[in-house]
């Protein structure tokens, strides 16, 4: 039987239609092998993304960001190109361009961010970053790095799978089944006649993946989703490299005590103490930033130098000091090993990486396994391939079919669940590195005296603001108005008419001193301000603006009259701001009342790049609102737009009364 199909096989002529046909089937099979190596460059290229993001996002290091996203963009601009060729879709670049190298100005200086550099290097890598990472297309582009080496690649490696299967059974069973070569010939014609269908339906799936941003609310919505979801991913790898991390941390701080406690060794612990501190600051910035969840500093404040006493000595405790030296080395030992946040960054330290890294590891691992452990090795496996290193993949119920869905769906799971898992990190980040009731008074304590000495600054500036004024304005102009009086009375009998144009000159003199009076009055408390409250005196504010502000105002009642007064005056701050540097259009400004709580946010369309830090006017109006214990909070990336978010804890104090 097996040498009579043999010889069947040999009798058949192909016509030249068939050989057409066969042609065109065989080159979609080869095709779809390079689409498939083309998958593999795929997933090198997220690797060395994954590898650029950890340590440029979560380090901070940007400097490795730009280079490994515009270098392979060749990879993604190739599936373009051979989807185009190979499958007629026409799949365009949506890249956005590059930005114009920087130009100095007049002075040769160069500007980036309110700031000057001498040479274009900076300026240049700040505009190519935020060129890269501001453009939606890199992180599409990333998503069909990470997920078309599985679908793509399935597809395009299906056809020359079944074909080599196909063979391979025809040629090895056909000596001991007849019906295998039949069978076999079977299944290799069959991966030859799909070869062009999946490869139209490979440039679809890349158009579909890789096109042009389509803009519409539903396509934004998933946009924002899948993205919100990447970051989420990507913080938490990087918190799982920073629990890594912390391991010889936790080490080296056992050793340590060990050195210090067992064999007396005082100088190696308190170093060790204040410079890996520095992690749990950061771990506690990232439950703020990232898991919403806010851990300030425990630490008790850094006490200082004693005064000396009578007898030429220093004492700190029960010990004395002849020189300051030893003195402020005792008071480093005290105050490091006396400050239980000390002990707790310890048992965080030697507990962070056993509670959190499970908590990190049940996401990461569910989307891991699930994809390279059971859906993708029994993916390769049913297209003929046999995935590398062993048998290191699983079956779900003994069933390596099952392992397909399970798998897809534990990785679905992993990513739906990614949210809570962050969040419940920043918790446990919060029960151990939070402050403790002592260091949370100290730092109350602290806080108060500053804001005391901030207030006592403030309102001295304020009474010599308002000394200046009345000297140089309002008493200056009376002063005027009464030596003109005294002249018109010398004048009344023998120059009535000059006396008439001095008595003009002294009435608007008078008027212009008592407009300066009530402006004077207006900048302590503003009449508007105490007799329609906050919400209409925002809105005075608001006409005298000089830019088109909307004012949107939900206050159920009044406040105290000092929160009143600041709030306004913060206002008026902004909006000054506002006007003067951020060259904006629109301002939008929102007055709530929630939870006890006022805030109000200013947030206007201009170029951004206010920030607190540089000694601006916001680092004054922090200081003011601290008298109250508010806080402004600014978010004011360059080119824009800016938030200004301010918050005063009050009570409402009288109904509501507005005119709106």
């Amino acid at each position: 039987m097996y040498q009579q199909c043999v010889g069947w096989l040999r009798s058949i002529r192909l016509d030249g239609m068939t050989q057409t046909w066969v042609g065109r089937h065989a080159l979609a099979v080869v095709r779809g092998l390079a689409l498939a190596a083309l998958a593999v460059a795929e997933a090198l290229a997220f690797l060395l993304h994954m590898a650029a993001f950890v340590p440029g996002f979560g380090l901070g290091l940007v400097f490795l960001l730009p280079w490994p996203i515009l270098a392979t963009r060749r990879v993604p601009n190739v599936a373009r190109r051979l989807a185009g060729a190979w499958g007629g879709v026409d799949i365009p670049e949506p890249y956005r361009p590059a930005p114009p190298p920087p130009v100095p100005g007049p002075d040769g200086l160069y500007v980036r961010d309110r700031q000057l550099y001498k040479t274009p290097r900076i300026p240049a890598f700040a505009a190519r970053l935020d060129w890269v990472l501001g453009d939606r297309a890199t992180w599409r582009d990333l998503r069909w790095m990470l997920v078309d080496p599985v679908v793509g690649g399935a597809m395009a490696v299906a056809p020359a799978a079944l074909v080599a299967a196909g063979l391979w059974y025809a040629v090895t069973g056909a000596p001991t089944n007849w019906w295998a070569l039949p069978l076999g010939l079977l299944f290799a014609l069959a991966g030859v006649a799909v070869a062009p269908a999946l490869l139209w339906v490979h440039a679809r799936w890349t158009r579909l993946m890789l096109r042009p941003l389509v803009h519409g609310p539903t396509a934004e919505c998933r946009r924002r989703w899948m993205g919100e979801r990447f970051i989420v991913l990507v913080r938490l790898l990087t918190l799982a490299v920073l629990t890594l991390l912390g391991v010889p941390i936790a080490a080296l701080s056992v050793l340590g005590l060990v050195l210090t406690f067992g064999l007396g060794m005082a100088a190696v612990l308190p170093p060790i103490i204040e410079y890996f501190r520095w992690l749990a600051n950061l771990r506690r910035r990232l439950a703020r930033d990232w898991s919403g969840v806010a851990v300030s500093r425990p630490y008790l404040p850094r006490p200082d130098l004693p005064p000396l006493r009578s007898d030429g000595l220093y004492a700190v405790g029960k010990h004395l000091y002849k020189t300051p030296h030893w003195t402020a080395y005792h008071q480093r030992w005290r105050w490091l090993l006396h400050d239980r946040a000390t002990w707790r960054d310890f048992g965080w330290q030697l507990t962070d990486p056993i509670v959190g890294g499970l908590l990190l590891l049940l996401p990461l691992g569910a989307i891991g396994y699930g994809i390279w452990g059971l859906a993708l090795p029994r993916i390769l496996m049913f297209v003929g391939l046999k995935p590398a290193g062993g048998d290191w993949y699983g079956s779900v119920a003994g069933s390596a079919a099952a392992a397909i869905p399970v798998g897809l769906a534990m990785a679905a799971l992993g990513v739906v669940t990614a949210p809570a898992i962050l969040r419940l990190h920043g918790r446990w980040t919060r029960i151990l590195l939070a402050p403790t009731e002592r260091s949370r008074l100290a730092l109350r304590v602290q806080r108060l005296t500053e804001t005391r000495a901030d207030a006592t600054e403030v309102q001295a500036a304020e009474l010599r603001r308002i000394e200046r004024d009345l000297h140089d304005g309002a008493q200056a102009r009376l002063v005027a108005v009464g030596l003109t009086l005294g002249t018109i009375e010398h004048l009344l009998d023998r120059d009535p008419a000059a006396a008439r144009a001095l008595l003009a000159e002294a009435r608007e003199s008078s008027a212009k001193a008592l407009s300066e009076l009530r402006d004077l009055v207006r900048g302590i408390h503003p009449p508007v301000l105490a007799e329609r409250g906050l919400g209409d005196a925002v809105r005075a504010l608001a006409l005298d603006t000089p830019l088109s502000t909307e004012v949107r105002v939900d206050l159920p009642g009044r406040l105290a009259a000092p929160v009143e007064s600041a709030a306004y005056f913060a206002v008026s701050e902004v909006l000054t701001n506002a006007v003067k540097h951020a060259r904006a259009t629109r301002i939008l400004i929102e007055v709530r009342f929630v939870e006890e709580l006022l805030r109000i946010i200013v947030h206007d369309d201009g170029r951004g790049g206010a920030d607190p830090g540089r000694g601006s006017g916001l680092r004054g109006l922090q200081r003011r609102l601290g008298t109250f214990d508010g806080t402004v909070a600014v978010k004011s990336p360059p080119g824009g737009p800016t938030t200004v978010t301010l918050e005063l804890p009050c009570e409402l104090s009288s109904p509501k009364t507005s005119t709106s």
